[in-house]
């Protein structure tokens, strides 16, 4: 199966026009909206793109961050679920948290707050919240608390699906917890039943590419793998041992699934789970000194340089409707690269 043909446009937003974008470490979710529109989030705000690059609105918002951002359509409407962690790192005008500085650098600070899982409108205006699941003694709680969500996905009822809204708590008890279209907890999931107990489950993605029952897909990041269940949450198989190291998001690319990997590259999986190669490589990234960052002379992390055609901590994927491919970065200030489809 061929790769699509394609130029790449590093630092294709123009984010300056942000409200504290300097200040922000970027850690979120991205999609692309049925009207060409890009939705990130930097500090604290909903920030939409149109195809150039061009910030088109940014909405404040109550939440911390916009981990995973998932994009639904009801009843003709678009909606985004996000997936809020509860904390934030930022850059401080002092020396910031000194717990950070040894792999970090100097100048930044640790910020908490309530972990959520809430869904919102393009612009940003809350229309409901899932329960936060309980907590249970079987599993232990993670850094960040028991709960702190890093993705959703939602079985559309679009799709001939049932509404279920499914929510990886990666950075909490690194569990998968299923509920209902109304809210109510179903069910939820360890990785005990497949393969292994996750650790820190990333994100969540219901692939439909197939003429089969859709699947759940769990960036099982810490194992560096996948894990495959049904809509019912029973396994059905692994895969990514050996080609993936941090597996991160989703996205489908035609036929393809684009898996963003942390540890700077973008995976690329068949139909039926086959490696097909990488695209912007950089084995030197995490050798860097206060990478995902870079620091100045004096220590203080800072944003890095990008580096011609390659990735420095890819975060998050998403793929308009002409079938080009974006990708988010984890760092300081944020950045963007649009890679346009050619053929």
């Amino acid at each position: 199966m061929a790769i699509p043909r394609y130029t790449a446009i590093q630092q294709w937003a123009e984010l300056s026009s942000v409200p504290a974008i300097d200040s922000s470490w970027a850690h979120h979710g991205l999609v692309a909206t049925s009207a060409g529109e890009l939705v990130g989030f930097h500090a604290g705000q909903l920030v939409k793109f149109d195809s150039d690059g061009k910030v088109l609105s940014v909405a404040s918002t109550s939440l911390r961050e916009g981990h995973g951002i998932t994009l639904v359509e009801e009843d003709g409407q678009e909606y985004l679920w996000i997936a809020d962690p509860g904390f934030v790192f930022a850059c401080t005008p002092t020396e910031g948290d000194a717990g950070l500085a040894p792999m970090f650098g100097q100048g930044l600070e640790f910020q908490g707050g309530p972990a959520q899982v809430v869904q919102v409108t393009l612009d940003g205006e809350r229309r409901r919240q899932l329960p936060n699941p309980p907590v249970s003694q079987a599993y232990p709680a993670g850094p960040m608390g028991a709960f702190a969500p890093c993705g959703t996905a939602v079985d559309e009822e679009r799709f001939g699906g049932t509404g279920d809204i499914w929510v990886a708590d990666g950075y909490g008890s690194s569990l998968v917890h299923r509920y209902s279209k109304e809210g109510d907890l179903l069910l939820t999931l360890s990785g005990a039943e497949g393969s292994a107990r996750f650790n820190c489950p990333h994100a969540v993605f219901i692939d439909r590419r197939l003429d089969r029952d859709a699947e759940l897909h769990v960036a099982d990041r810490g194992n560096a793998q996948v894990q495959v269940y049904d809509l019912q949450g029973r396994y059905r198989r692994t895969y990514g041992s050996g080609f993936l190291n941090s597996p991160s998001g989703f996205a489908r690319w035609g036929d393809l699934l684009v898996i963003p990997e942390l540890y700077a590259r973008v995976a690329l999986v068949g139909p039926g789970d086959e490696f097909l190669g990488y695209l912007g490589e950089d084995e030197t990234a995490q050798a860097r000194a206060g990478w995902p960052n870079a620091l100045t002379p004096e220590g203080r992390a800072q944003a890095p340089d990008a580096r011609a055609g390659l990735f420095n901590s890819p975060h998050a994927v998403a793929v308009d409707g002409a079938g080009n491919l974006y990708v988010a970065e984890w760092l300081i200030g944020g950045r963007y690269t649009k890679l346009v489809v050619t053929d």
